[in-house]
């Protein structure tokens, strides 16, 4: 058993800081519900802004993807606030369920770039082709939390069921959503992209705003999705890229186009989307590459063109 990082379990339990960015829109509610369940505070960075992704950009490499850059910047806004910052290393799932090579890399990253600063990080590792499960990864995080094996167990259960339940909740709003008047446009895009106040969110509300219907490739049983997709492509091996394609497939057919949406330069996503455009060409496809860049009258010129393809291709025009 490690030691824990408090020294004594019965030392105060620290204060954790979430950057929220990156795995946060997919682990939030897990997050929060553990540490709640162990009597731990949380504090969250701020909202995207663009001062956070100005701090970002300067400690990255001009290489990193604009969702890395993202992430850098909430993470140096806690620098200081908090006890431990929370950065996850998840390497895979199993087979052919890989994570881009960054999930494994932004605790690293992350601590090599605020080395000089008093700030410590923590992290959990989930590599289940190396025997670690997401249930042992976070037993391990309460224990060296100074919590005890049980303690830790039971609270990462109640909170993956916490987990569970929401995600079940907003998959059946989704289902209403698609009974609703409306063209359908199915938005196949990481969480981390489509749900950042900052660069993703502005398409969803303008798409809302011009009577559209936001459907998302991310609200879907994940499970499910992931066998779908061996339908699009049997040799795909990242578990985020699998689950959006193995959904958009399920949603072809209930759906009047579809939007791509990713973040400037993602690699995996420029491979990954080329795939949806040649494998999905029924249906009408934006491919949308989201930057730092402050103007929004490029992306709604865009926007209302693909809403009149859509509505021209129905016979509203």
């Amino acid at each position: 058993m490690r030691k824990p990082i408090l020294g004594r379990p019965s030392a105060p339990p620290p204060v954790i800081g979430i950057p929220r960015a990156m795995l946060f829109y997919r682990y939030e509610i897990l997050w929060k519900n553990f540490f709640t369940a162990l009597g731990v505070k949380c504090v969250l960075s701020p909202q995207t802004n663009k001062d956070i992704i100005k701090q970002g950009t300067a400690v990255s490499i001009d290489e990193a993807c604009l969702s890395t850059k993202i992430f850098m910047g909430h993470v140096r806004s806690l620098i200081g606030k908090c006890d431990y910052i929370l950065i996850p290393r998840i390497s895979n799932f199993g087979i052919k369920r890989n994570m881009c090579t960054k999930f494994e890399a932004l605790y690293d990253i992350a601590r090599n770039t605020f080395r000089k600063t008093p700030q410590k990080f923590i992290s959990y590792n989930v590599d289940y082709l190396g025997g670690i499960t997401e249930e042992d990864a976070f037993t391990s995080l309460g224990e060296r939390l100074g919590f005890s094996r049980k303690q830790s167990l039971a609270s990462y259960r109640a909170a993956k069921k916490a987990e569970t339940d929401y995600l079940k909740n907003r998959i059946k709003l989704q289902e209403q959503d698609l009974k609703k008047k409306g063209l359908k446009i199915l938005i196949v895009s990481h969480s981390y992209v489509e749900m950042d106040p900052y660069i993703g969110k502005p398409v969803i509300s303008y798409l809302r705003k011009m009577g559209a219907v936001p459907v998302f490739a991310d609200l879907f049983d994940r499970n499910d999705a992931l066998k779908q997709s061996v339908k699009v492509s049997p040799t795909l091996k990242w578990e985020f890229s699998r689950e959006l394609v193995g959904s958009a497939y399920i949603y072809r057919d209930k759906i009047d186009g579809i939007i791509l949406l990713s973040a400037f330069p993602c690699g995996p996503d420029s491979m990954v989307n080329e795939m949806i455009i040649r494998r999905f060409s029924g249906k009408p496809i934006l491919n949308m590459v989201l930057d730092d860049q402050d103007g929004t009258a490029g992306v709604e010129t865009r926007l209302e063109s693909f809403i009149d393809i859509l509505k021209f291709k129905g016979g509203e025009l």
